[in-house]
């Protein structure tokens, strides 16, 4: 019964990774759509700390985040124009139907040419408005920053799924070679198998299982390939290069220490995190907002100048200087003041609930990849010695059936377990490291400085 139980578990975990292969036609076909793309230089064999200095770079996703940083600036750029004083000048030619002519008793008096040119050159300027204008600039200013912070995040979330496309590819090249070799195992016993039936110590079933098993593996290593495949292409196509270009990466040193402080990486997160800081960035937004918008029941203080001309050959001085000193009150706006106040305010206590949201998303977060982490260090250790064990199980089973004591069942059982123990330590292993990369990426460290 166990030797049935394990070889339902390995065959329904092979099954599973068959579920996921993809036609790999269509890959060849986005290639062949793509293959005009300049190839990243990169070496043949290329770590992963190389990959993420491309994709954090050079990567189209930066070149749009990096577009959205230069878009605030402008915007900056347009809030400090309302500071500085704004200059019109006015040229113009008229021409009347009649001169303009006044009566005076009984006569009549021209008072302006009937064609006139003139112009001007004004100059206004706000001297005060309550902070209004300062607070629109420092807005735009928190905008600004908000959008560094904002490149920063999708910079790390970028390296974040480098990384762990980096170790599927990786964990795909295990899962290959483990399926090589249970296919060579395999090879190996049909070999004996073949011997021994032609000296009729077996019967042709002993044939059949092996060459049904061997073609299982075969199908197995096929799908393992196929998928390896498009995780390629996903690496691929984050470094800017051909899909189908060939992608080999270093196996990195182990990274993952052996004692994690789940507290230490919540507090980072607190301090760390990109969202955390961009909502922080929205807070004070809205807090300038309130004030430009109170500003609007206060009057608005200013100043006006110019020089100004008009031909007028009736006018004592056709030439003037002015100097205008105002303040301008809105007195009534139908409530939309205070309509626009009170949104701002409930939109504050909107955003700071968002905030501690965030926070409590970020703990479980968090506490979810401490988890992962931990409980594949546990699943590590577990399997440690069981791959040694079960290629000491193939050995005695093996040579039983070569003495005529054992089955052609029990060596086949005995390379489905080695096989299962491979996958089970690989797994675990790169689950691992993947579990680490999230923790270390949702307390908010940069992952391309963690892993160089």
């Amino acid at each position: 019964m166990m030797k049935m139980l394990r070889k339902f578990n390995c065959l329904s975990y092979w099954n599973k990774v068959a579920s996921r292969s993809v036609v790999v036609t269509v890959m060849l076909l986005a290639a062949a759509a793509s293959g005009w793309a300049q190839q990243t230089p990169l070496g043949e064999v290329f770590t992963i700390a190389e990959g993420l200095a491309v994709a954090t770079n050079d990567g189209r996703v930066m070149k749009i985040a990096a577009q959205n940083i230069d878009i605030s600036e402008k915007e900056a750029d347009v809030a400090m124009a309302v500071l500085l004083p704004s200059i019109n000048a006015e040229i113009s030619e008229g021409f009347l139907q009649h001169k303009p002519t006044a009566i005076f008793s009984t006569q009549r008096v021209p008072m302006a040419n009937r064609d006139s040119f003139s112009y001007g050159v004004n100059i206004k300027q706000t001297l005060y408005n309550f902070g209004a204008n300062t607070s629109s600039y420092k807005a735009a200013l928190e905008a600004r920053e908000s959008a560094k912070v904002d490149y920063e995040r999708i910079r790390n979330l970028t390296a974040l799924e480098f990384i762990l496309g980096c170790y599927e590819v990786l964990e795909y090249d295990k899962m290959i070679d483990v399926s090589q070799m249970e296919i060579d195992r395999i090879g190996l016993h049909l070999k004996v198998a073949h011997e021994l039936f032609k000296e009729g110590a077996i019967t042709k079933n002993d044939l059949l299982q092996a060459e049904v098993r061997l073609a299982d593996g075969k199908q197995t290593l096929l799908n393992f390939k196929n998928l390896r495949m498009i995780s390629a292409s996903k690496l691929n196509n984050m470094l800017l290069r051909p899909l189908m270009a060939d992608v080999s990466i270093a196996e990195p040193a182990e990274a993952v220490p052996e004692h994690i402080e789940i507290a230490q990486y919540q507090e980072m997160a607190q301090n760390q995190r990109p969202e955390v800081q961009i909502i922080d960035h929205e807070l004070q937004i809205l807090t300038l907002q309130e004030q430009i918008k109170f500003s609007e029941y206060l009057p608005s203080f200013y100043t006006m100048g110019g020089y100004n001309y008009t031909e007028n050959d009736y006018q004592v001085y056709e030439r003037s200087w002015s100097l205008i000193l105002g303040a301008k009150l809105n007195l009534y706006s139908g409530g939309s003041t205070k309509a626009e106040l009170s949104k701002l305010r409930l939109k504050k206590g909107r955003v700071t609930e968002q905030r501690k949201k965030l926070l409590d998303n970020i703990a479980l977060e968090i506490e979810r990849y401490y988890l992962s982490v931990k409980t594949a260090s546990e699943k590590l250790l577990v399997v440690k010695d069981s791959v040694a064990q079960a290629e000491e199980n193939l050995k005695i089973n093996r040579t039983r059936y070569e003495n005529g004591q054992g089955t052609a069942t029990d060596v086949i059982d005995a390379i489905t377990l080695l096989t299962h123990t491979q996958v089970n330590y690989y797994s675990a292993l790169y689950e691992q490291r993947r579990a680490y990369a999230g923790l270390v990426y949702s307390s908010g460290t940069d992952l391309k400085e963690q892993f160089k």
